[in-house]
């Protein structure tokens, strides 16, 4: 019998957004509980390129299977009329370890889970009452997080900061476009001085002033993958009155948590499990800023290749039954 190789397509079809955002959540809160089995991610880098490769796995404890994912970011592509993101998940058996199939994604269920967590992370821990949303970047990623974090709540103003007018021009035609969301280009200043501020790029120093942010905001960076990588200041965590990891150690090693413990601006235990604030929310003076740094769980993308491995499988009994 020939590998089960599943494309992006019929693999868009089935993950729904109910279903990826169930799925991240409940696996980002067995991993916060320490249900999960996650070796640190393997990373490569190729400069002449401008990219990175990553390898991820993980398990949820008790689970059928395991994942192995490569993911890959070459920040040239969009010249070459080429996504920035490509990459597959390979989903194992963890009773026999054969392979049981490829979900051959080209990238998308990578993006979808950062998008998923980053929303679902700054919904948990922003002012109920914040609407106003500040991103930095213009890529898929910056624009997936606008868009997930308006599936949990209203967002009355976008404010979208790029490295050039027209990408930020861009960006924000997409999201008004195809979203109807409020969007609009701003300077660095006024989208850090937004309710929600939420970092997608690939920045080896930080790209906005700790003392930009307001009492009160919220900030997820999502971009900081890697040592060298560089999103959020270190003193923004030394104004926080409340700092989250989706992994403390990979946060530490390689996320700008990470970064802040080692400028000695905040402690190495000063963080709490994101995932805990999924299943019972700090309560948080309206003053306070809060602070999340989100590296990328291989638990995470485990969870949900299984999950829509499932409906796949589902998909196919029943054609069959039906042909």
């Amino acid at each position: 019998m020939s590998l089960p190789v599943f494309g992006a397509d019929i693999i868009r079809n089935a993950a729904t957004p109910r279903l990826i955002l169930d799925t991240v959540r409940d696996a980002l809160i067995a991993h916060a509980e320490g249900r999960t089995s996650v070796p640190l991610p393997l990373a490569m880098e190729f400069p002449d390129a401008d990219g990175d490769c990553h390898v991820k796995a993980g398990q949820i404890a008790g689970a059928p299977d395991f994942s192995i994912k490569i993911a890959t970011s070459f920040y040239r592509n969009p010249a070459l009329g080429l996504p920035s993101n490509h990459g597959l998940i390979c989903v194992v058996s963890a009773k026999t370890g054969q392979i049981r199939a490829v979900l051959d994604d080209r990238g998308l269920l990578t993006a979808v889970r950062t998008a998923a967590c980053g929303a679902l992370v700054t919904h948990a821990m922003a002012r109920p009452g914040a609407g106003t949303l500040g991103v930095f970047g213009t890529g898929e990623q910056a624009r997936l997080q606008a868009l997930w974090l308006s599936r949990l709540r209203p967002l009355s103003r976008v404010l979208v900061h790029g490295r050039t007018s027209e990408t930020s021009r861009a960006a924000c035609d997409w999201l008004i476009a195809h979203h109807h969301l409020p969007a609009r280009p701003a300077t660095a200043r006024e989208t850090a001085e937004a309710d929600i501020v939420v970092t997608t790029t690939p920045a080896t120093r930080p790209i906005l002033d700790a003392a930009h942010v307001r009492e009160g905001a919220h900030v997820t960076g999502i971009g900081t993958d890697m040592p060298h990588k560089n999103e959020l200041p270190a003193a923004l965590f030394g104004r926080a009155g409340l700092i989250a990891t989706d992994d403390h150690e990979q946060c530490v090693d390689h996320g700008d948590f990470g970064h802040a413990v080692r400028s000695g601006t905040t402690t190495v235990d000063s963080d709490v499990p994101a995932g805990l604030l999924l299943k019972t929310p700090a309560a948080r003076p309206d003053d306070a800023i809060t602070v999340a740094d989100l590296t990328g769980v291989g638990a995470v993308d485990a969870a949900l290749a299984s999950a829509v491995l499932g409906l796949l499988w589902e998909g196919e009994a029943a054609a069959g039954t039906t042909g």
